[in-house]
């Protein structure tokens, strides 16, 4: 069975315009042309396409597509992965749901909401010694002062910020993309970002926290719940971060 062109875009939410670029640059080729100039695509591009689809709503760019595409030969291990990042963003948002739900319904009856349910069990100062030993106290101290010059609303849209920086490394680990890739290196641009709105980031800061990222089974818990290795691939993005930029 075969679809044309138009069919394809229809179904897939896109146009025909698109498709001829995709198959232009190589990413998805028709598996006919008419004798009309009419494409038409087989099952097998259907899936090819649904896995583009797939990585462009990730966040990867067409080159980056193409050398996932490339290194993929398994097409039902490609999907495996696909459906394990869809199972995570589910579970993401069923836990935004469910926070977003409890705010609301303590709001709406005048109860009083619970840090812990707004940070899901966020808390900084469980980490003041660690961070004196490891930093300075002139360290603590500062980020301490600006954490609580915050508001409510800044805190919880801070933490928001390293969950779905989180999520991004851990789906590029998924995806098969390199420390050094755009992707990830734009990914880490966003974590040395994040962390600079409270401290001081050199080089040496920079590439000692990704090291703990994986010396620490707490900090490497938190990025491998996404995908085994991601605390891996934060920690070599982090170090050819640092060497390029810092």
């Amino acid at each position: 069975m075969e679809w044309s062109i138009q069919d394809i875009a229809r179904s897939a939410g896109t146009t025909s315009r698109t498709l001829r670029h995709y198959g232009e640059i190589g990413l998805l080729q028709p598996s006919r042309v008419g004798s009309n100039g009419y494409r038409y695509y087989d099952q097998d591009a259907l899936v090819r396409l649904q896995r583009i689809l797939l990585l462009r709503e990730l966040g990867l760019g067409l080159p980056a597509i193409s050398e996932v595409l490339a290194g993929q030969r398994d097409t039902a291990a490609a999907l495996r992965t696909h459906l394990d990042l869809l199972e995570q963003e589910r579970q993401r948002i069923t836990r935004q749901i469910a926070s977003v739900r409890t705010t609301l319904e303590k709001t709406e009856g005048g109860q009083q909401l619970m840090a812990e349910e707004v940070f899901d069990g966020f808390d900084h100062t469980q980490y003041k010694e660690e961070v004196i030993e490891r930093w300075g106290k002139e360290a603590y101290d500062k980020g301490d002062q600006w954490w609580t010059s915050l508001s409510e609303e800044e805190k919880t849209a801070h933490q928001q910020r390293q969950l779905d920086i989180a999520a991004d490394f851990g789906r590029a680990r998924q995806a098969g993309l390199a420390a050094d890739s755009d992707v990830v290196q734009a990914v880490t641009r966003r974590l040395h970002e994040w962390i600079a709105t409270a401290a001081t980031v050199t080089k040496p800061y920079f590439i000692g926290l990704g090291e703990m990222y994986v010396a620490d089974p707490r900090f490497t818990q938190n990025y491998d719940r996404h995908a085994p290795g991601t605390a891996e691939l934060v920690r070599d993005a982090m170090k050819i971060y640092a060497e390029r930029n810092l």
